[in-house]
């Protein structure tokens, strides 16, 4: 069976020495542990057949949450697994632990995500749109001001990516990143899930994040062409207000990428496989040992539908 054959709705996140899937009925997180074994955790999910995860551009906006989530709470579980967290704690974390208690977790998940959100509203909302503007103040625009804000995003999104990989810890993470493609493309090739035959696959994926979150930059230079630039403050909350908008049309962008091969899906996913240059990196074979390991588990059985 050839990959152009078989379209799959598995998808995953790279954690820390580890994968995370999510299948149709059921999710696996798989992480290396310090004695070079793989612990391999599963879960049901929840909520897969709710209306508001089947009705088209409404769907897209809550995934995205559960996505964001999930991936969060198993990248803290990632963590703690792999023994990253075995250092002597400080003051301040036995201070944090005292007063939260079995709750900690899910506080610095809470806070860790507010500061997140906060981060990226100002690096790709805030940020740009000032700064066109201050520029508008010293050299006419006219039209060409929404073009050059999403132009400035793009660059700002490239640049981070950039950045960020040339960490060590980060590169790591990216390479799983790597062996998570390999993988699903090795299971939508037909073929036997070994090491061997995911090494060979392709490392670039049309549905992966990195291609959603470009497909989001691209889809709001349309969207935002339509709100003023008479007030600035009012054009940010606007742009706010408009991202579950443009993110229930990227979904929908992205799912058709991930459902059919033509012309017109290869262009919409070029860029972002381009991109994908900067966050994922070749694995080695006990990367893929971990990516197959958490892939087995969500495999769709007979009864379930795993159509993308």
């Amino acid at each position: 069976m050839s990959e152009a054959q078989k379209k799959t709705s598995i998808g995953g996140q790279a954690v820390i020495e580890g994968v995370m899937m999510r299948g149709p009925g059921r999710s696996a997180l798989a992480v290396r542990l310090p004695d070079g074994r793989i612990d391999v955790e599963t879960w049901e999910n929840k909520n897969g057949r709710a209306w508001y995860k089947k009705t088209p551009f409404i769907r897209g906006i809550f995934n995205l949450i559960d996505s964001l989530r999930e991936g969060y709470r198993c990248l803290m579980k990632s963590a703690e697994k792999s023994g990253m967290e075995e250092e002597e704690p400080s003051r301040f974390d036995r201070w944090l632990e005292k007063t939260f208690g079995d709750k900690l977790m899910k506080v610095l998940s809470g806070v860790s995500m507010v500061l997140g959100v906060v981060l990226a509203l100002g690096l790709f909302i805030i940020a740009p749109t000032y700064a066109v503007k201050g520029l508008s103040l010293l050299v006419p625009l006219g039209g060409w001001a929404t073009v050059i804000e999403g132009v400035l995003k793009i660059a700002i999104f490239i640049a981070y990516m950039a950045l960020v990989s040339r960490m060590p810890d980060i590169r790591r993470v990216f390479e799983y990143h790597g062996a998570e493609h390999k993988t699903i493309a090795c299971y939508e090739a037909g073929l036997e899930l070994t090491p061997e035959n995911a090494a060979r696959q392709t490392r670039f994926h049309p549905r992966c994040g990195t291609s959603f979150i470009f497909l989001v930059l691209i889809i709001s230079i349309l969207v935002n062409s339509f709100l003023s630039w008479e007030n600035v403050l009012l054009r940010v909350v606007c742009k706010v207000l408009l991202l579950p908008v443009v993110m229930g049309i990227t979904y929908e962008i992205i799912k058709l990428a991930g459902r059919y091969t033509n012309v017109c899906t290869r262009a919409l996913s070029a860029p972002g496989l381009w991109l994908q240059r900067l966050t994922t990196r070749e694995p080695d074979f006990a990367q893929l040992e971990v990516a197959i390991a958490s892939v087995k588990p969500v495999l769709p059985r007979e009864d379930e539908d795993d159509r993308w």
